[in-house]
């Protein structure tokens, strides 16, 4: 082999003097355009390439690739202006200048450099291209100057910033960047096509830098990442891949959507996977559908851009530039010709004309009319102040509307658009993918010319001397990383370990979370996938502490566990503070829930009044809301019952474990399978008895069992045969009783709702409330599935019981 790599070398150089294969360019020679599979440069290991893509028709850029994913490009020089498929070329001249000639004349790109010493141009194992000269000093390289993609062992500094770009097939610069801002943080940045409007949207702009656990005292402006899968910040910033400690391939990515994403590469399906997000909501990305657009999220279509009421799509197919009215909004100050719609659990983040804390919503409605530049009220409750504060909006921008945001929108619009029956309040146009992409098409250049013929046998010939070298080089590849892991995995756990800052969880020992419960002393749960133990961190801070089974199911759930709560973040959700995986040991280690389960205050307290119930029925639908509907991936819970909805001191609910949860794609709802039956008896549906496809459905149906037990304080088996004159049916025990005792002869609805209200209530509660929750729950308990609401359709059927008519028109 190497004998036919010396003959392949000795040919090329005789018969193409100005081009190479290898990992060196040297000075005075040229990569062509036109011989994209003969002038390349890999890198010693084999492991990446550089030369020219297309990235259009006839248009070229010159970027590193990975070779294992061959449409992976990591790295482009020109990536906003491509050269013509014609005699281009990326030169290597005599005065130590490296640049990107289009059609062989005009410089489009270079790296400016000079050299009165002889230069060379290498691709190293790392993925960086470098300009080296005699002395072996660096004049030059790709690491410098990143584009969209950060790799293992490269440096992300004051210098330098990724910039997405604009889709997935269109690789100019887009309209994110990930950067050092001047106060010393890594931020994400949104510019939008117009240069005046751009904005700070992770982290969270509303929170100071030391509560996102930052520091502004930093004076390096250094990060990077290394190939174990750890990021790291002089700010402070740090976090891990969900395999972090191996050593593969990595790429930190910004990608078109305006997420940051580590990915890791799956040799095994040749595929890279997401193991780290900085944003796990994808409408909360500014910018994502422009302004005058609501972005939303569902379970079946995944994220979604609608024009407002009023607007269309101002650049189709290009959602950056949002949406135009299609009629006059230069308002005047007066309310005659203008009216407001109400659209609920929706917002526009930023851009507030004027702001007024706490007064009623008619006198926000007034401010705005009277102020010319308002054209939308952003009216939202402050928690903190328990009272109402108005945001009068200028600019609509960063819109989204989600059932779980607490928060409404009242758009300022004329009453003739209004009053137009043919207008819907939001009408959707071209819903996007999840996979974020702004579905732009590829960069086209108008440029024609005849190909030269190319000598097919010497192509040939140098295609098989690569794979032939490629396969050794694999295997070789393979015994070093096997001797790498079996010399790893005596490696301590807990030298690994690290906080992670924006998934907020960290990795334990065993030892120290031994002695957190005092050697797991205080039990204070149990089910089928372990034991959960009160414990108190070094911090300080009071945990609840999963001992997970060592059987092989216990970690199946113990991973499950940490794909998922890692990267989820609602109010209604428990939050996981870290874990343990150390030898045979699994742990989680979760917030302190004061008044613990669900399950427990009904079977125990009196103090669980009808306030109460109805906010905890409302919040675990939020929660599972959330789950379903707004998260990059579908989360199904499989599990849902009292035990696993925890209390905190308020008697707000989380939902809580995970461990028989299941990730899909969004896409592949419909045929979604699982190896065998989840979930607990009288809280499953029927779909799993009847081995039928599992859908999220199967979450509604458990959680309206759940509501039925929450009203009513009896288990779902419980009710005696005699009680339900032996009728147990498909629907369980429970349903059949409720059902009796509301269709009973004579029975009016105050009678029938007394008889199956919880009696540790003493008739004190809301009695259309509780009609209300047994209408839902026995929805949600239908045999059909198609029958049965989604989770965000509950929560607004329970919201709008609490406030006006969604849609209506305020005058």
């Amino acid at each position: 082999m190497y004998i036919l790599f010396l003959v392949l070398s000795l040919l090329s150089q005789t018969c193409f003097p100005l081009h190479t294969t290898f990992d060196t360019l040297r000075q005075g020679s040229s990569l062509s355009v036109e011989k994209p599979d003969h002038d390349v440069l890999v890198s010693p290991n084999g492991v990446f390439s550089a030369g020219f893509s297309s990235v259009g028709d006839n248009a070229f850029c010159f970027a590193i690739r990975l070779m294992k994913s061959p449409g992976t490009i990591v790295w482009m020089a020109n990536r906003d202006q491509p050269v013509n498929g014609i005699s281009s070329k990326l030169s290597l001249l005599k005065d130590g200048n490296l640049a990107l000639l289009d059609v062989g004349l005009i410089t489009l790109w270079s790296t400016e450099t000079t050299s009165s010493s002889s230069v060379h141009l290498q691709l190293h194992n790392n993925g960086n291209l470098v300009l080296h000269n005699a002395t072996g000093d660096r004049l030059w390289e790709s690491f410098n100057s990143p584009t969209d993609t950060l790799l293992p062992g490269q440096k992300l500094t004051r210098d330098s910033s990724l910039v997405s770009s604009k889709s997935h097939t269109n690789y100019s610069s887009g309209y994110y960047t990930f950067y050092f801002d001047t106060d010393n943080i890594l931020r994400l940045l949104y510019q939008s096509p117009d240069p005046a409007v751009s904005s700070v949207y992770w982290p969270d702009p509303w929170l100071r830098p030391f509560q996102t656990g930052r520091t502004t005292y930093n004076n390096r402006k250094t990060a990077f990442l290394n190939s174990t899968g750890y990021f790291w910040s002089s700010d402070d910033m740090s976090f891990s891949a969900l395999d972090c400690g191996v050593v593969i391939h990595r790429r930190l990515k910004l990608d078109p959507d305006g997420n940051l994403r580590l990915y890791s590469f799956n040799e095994k399906n040749k595929s890279w996977v997401v193991t780290w997000q900085a944003i796990s909501e994808p409408c909360k990305t500014h910018g994502i559908c422009g302004p005058n657009s609501f972005c939303t999220v569902d379970h079946a279509s995944g994220r979604k851009c609608s024009c407002l009421q009023g607007f269309e799509m101002a650049n189709y197919p290009d959602w950056s530039y949002g949406c135009k009215p299609k009629f006059d909004n230069s308002f005047n100050d007066s309310n005659k010709e203008t009216g407001l719609v109400y659209v609920a659990n929706s917002e526009f983040y930023g851009y507030d004309r004027y702001y007024f804390e706490n007064i009623t919503l008619e006198q926000c409605q007034e401010e705005c009319f009277r102020t010319s530049q308002c054209k939308a009220i952003q009216y939202k409750f402050d928690w903190d102040n328990s009272f109402y504060n108005c945001y009068l909006k200028s600019v609509m921008l960063n819109g989204r509307h989600s059932p779980n945001f607490d928060g409404d929108v009242y758009l300022r619009l004329p009453k003739s658009i209004i009053n137009h029956p043919s207008q819907t309040l939001v009408k959707e146009s071209n819903p996007d993918h999840i996979c974020p992409d702004h579905q732009f098409d590829s960069v086209m250049l108008d440029r024609t010319y005849e190909k030269g013929h190319k000598n097919r046998f010497l192509k040939f010939l140098l295609y098989f001397a690569s794979v032939v070298g490629a396969v050794e080089f694999t295997c070789i590849s393979l015994v070093l990383c096997s001797l790498y892991w079996n010399r790893s995995k005596g490696i301590d756990k807990s030298t690994q370990r690290h906080m992670i800052a924006a998934t907020r969880f960290q990795e334990f020992s065993y030892a120290e979370l031994k002695k957190a419960t005092k050697g797991f002393r205080e039990e204070i749960g149990r089910g089928s996938g372990g034991i959960v133990y009160k414990g108190r961190l070094s911090d300080n801070r009071v945990a609840a502490v999963k001992l997970l089974n060592e059987a092989n199911e216990g970690e199946a759930e113990f991973l499950t566990e940490v794909n998922t709560i890692g990267r989820l973040n609602h109010r209604n959700l428990i939050e996981m503070w870290g874990y343990c995986a150390q030898g045979k040991h699994r742990l989680l280690v979760y917030e302190y829930m004061e008044n613990g389960s669900l399950a427990n205050k009904l079977a125990n307290s009196s103090t669980l009044d009808w306030q109460k119930r109805f906010g905890i029925a409302m919040g675990t639908a939020k929660g599972l809301a959330y789950l379903h509907e707004e998260c990059l991936e579908w989360v199904l819970h499989c599990d849902v019952k009292p035990q696993n909805i925890l209390l905190d001191s308020n008697c707000c609910p989380k939902v809580a474990d995970f461990g028989l949860s299941k990730l899909h794609n969004i896409s592949v709802e419909q045929n979604s399978s699982f190896s065998r039956i989840r979930g607990t008896r009288g809280y499953m549906a029927p779909e799993w008895v009847y081995n039928l496809p599992i859908t999220s459905k199967v979450d509604v149906y458990s959680y309206g069992i759940v509501v039925l037990e929450t009203v009513t304080g009896k288990k779902p088996t419980g009710i005696q045969a005699s009680e339900s004159r032996g009728m147990a049916d498909q629907h369980g025990r429970l349903v059949t009783w409720v059902k009796e005792k509301m269709n009973g002869p004579g029975k009016r609805s105050e009678y029938w709702v007394k008889e199956i209200a919880d009696p540790k209530m003493g008739e004190m509660f809301e009695m259309a409330e509780l009609k209300l929750l047994v209408k839902v729950a026995l929805q949600c308990v239908e045999e059909d599935k198609e029958a049965r609401p989604t989770m965000g359709q509950i929560v607004e059927m329970l919201q709008r019981h609490c406030q006006e008519d969604e849609y209506s028109v305020i005058y």
